[in-house]
């Protein structure tokens, strides 16, 4: 049995970004591997070493057995420690070691996605114990492997695929964040709207609207009179969304119309990644 159709576009997106990141670091020097990249905290060695972690865990694999580090100033959360098990296990691995094993894990995880026969509401671990849909690890997987992909390529001067498949999976995971953003995190008053307005490889124009309750939803029409309408490029809103760089340090890239105020108020609290 084939994967089910719903599923297809995360698995294909995912298989796209990760056989671009093996490509990307295949070539580089044992020096490079040390370079530090966007993602807070982590260097091109650990952002690979994340992947495969992640990886691993898709196809079952049993977690590592590992204390980590007291001085990480990066991990501030339970979620975080997490994540960070699996980087920080293979800390000291040489570079062969870190391709060989990426190498490994993608025939592993080709050959599960094309023996794939689960539905798309099956349940399958999530972090810190928890369960999740397959459908949603898919998805979490297709958006968290593009997004690194981009720090790498960021890191190595080497832009690309920011219209992938990976990208447009990318891009609804983000908006879906947009609402609590704007009407909880930045304040939003009752009956207003903020229009985005994204060009670029990925162009959109969308419209969060807070009601009267001072909830948030979010819709593909424009608003008359907005109460901010932000103008910037897609590469940029991808930054500010994961948290890879403060609003101050793009000013240049974000054009901003209406209420200052919120604007900045909004700006601040972009970030919608853990």
């Amino acid at each position: 049995m084939t994967v089910h159709p719903s599923l297809q576009p995360y698995t294909d997106a995912a298989t796209h970004s990760i056989e671009a990141i093996a490509e990307l670091v295949k070539p580089l020097a044992e020096s490079e591997w040390n370079r530090r990249t966007p993602c807070p905290g982590w260097s091109v060695r650990d952002i690979v070493s994340h992947v495969i972690g992640m990886e691993c865990e898709m196809l079952g694999d049993p977690r590592p057995i590992h204390t980590l580090p007291r001085d990480l100033y990066h991990v501030q959360s339970d979620f975080a420690r997490y994540m960070e098990m699996q980087v920080d296990v293979r800390r000291h691995h040489t570079s062969p070691e870190i391709t060989a094993e990426l190498e490994y894990v993608l025939i592993r995880r080709a050959r599960q996605i094309r023996n794939e026969s689960r539905s798309p509401e099956t349940k399958v671990r999530a972090p810190l114990g928890t369960e999740q849909t397959l459908e949603t690890a898919l998805n979490l997987r297709a958006f968290d492997l593009w997004v690194h992909e981009q720090d790498l390529r960021a890191t190595l001067g080497q832009p690309g695929n920011l219209d992938s498949p990976g990208a447009l999976i990318t891009r609804d995971m983000l908006l879906a964040g947009l609402p609590k953003v704007v009407a909880k995190k930045a304040g939003a008053p009752a009956n207003s709207a903020v229009v985005f307005d994204v060009h670029g490889p990925v162009e959109f124009l969308r419209t969060v609207r807070v009601d009267a309750e001072g909830r948030g939803s979010v819709d593909g029409a424009p608003s008359l009179g907005p109460a901010v309408t932000l103008s910037l490029d897609w590469e940029t809103y991808v930054r500010l969304a994961c948290g890879r760089v403060r609003h101050t340090a793009v000013a240049d890239r974000i054009k901003v119309e209406g209420d200052q105020e919120l604007a900045t108020a909004i700006l601040d609290h972009f970030a919608v990644t853990p």
